[in-house]
């Protein structure tokens, strides 16, 4: 899924999607979430790190951005495919294909974006350096 259809811009005639400050987010700390990233894949943690979004509580992954400090409208936590796994959110036979949809993490950063319709993974581009 490409940011575009999450964020609904193509739908003329339809309100704004209030995704559209998750983008606005996204761009602002963008640094600080491709150095966490690095920092996982450079540890060993995992070569597939996930980034989840969020506006309510989670009990997934550690918090890096909290939007209460930042004064942001989202809150974003760190995570890997592997803890994915584990408290069941992938599924060991999606796994695979998780791997293969899965973007080059030097150049896109992977988001879990949870809304009260659902949730869904995006793959944001990083601002070119």
């Amino acid at each position: 899924m490409e940011p575009e259809e999450l964020l609904n811009e193509n739908n003329q005639g339809k309100k704004d999607s209030p995704l559209a400050s998750l983008e606005v987010d996204l761009k602002l700390f963008n640094e600080s979430i491709r150095e966490v990233a690095v920092e996982i894949m450079v540890e060993g943690l995992s070569s597939y790190p996930i980034f989840i979004a969020h506006q309510h509580e989670l009990a997934l992954g550690e918090i890096i951005l909290d939007r209460h400090d930042l004064n942001s409208e989202w809150t974003i936590h760190a995570s890997t495919l592997e803890e994915f796994m584990e408290r069941g959110v992938i599924k060991k036979e999606l796994e695979q294909r998780f791997i293969d949809t899965y973007k080059n993490p030097k150049t896109h950063m992977c988001v879990f974006v949870i809304v009260p319709e659902g949730a869904n993974f995006v793959f944001f581009p990083y601002a070119k350096d």
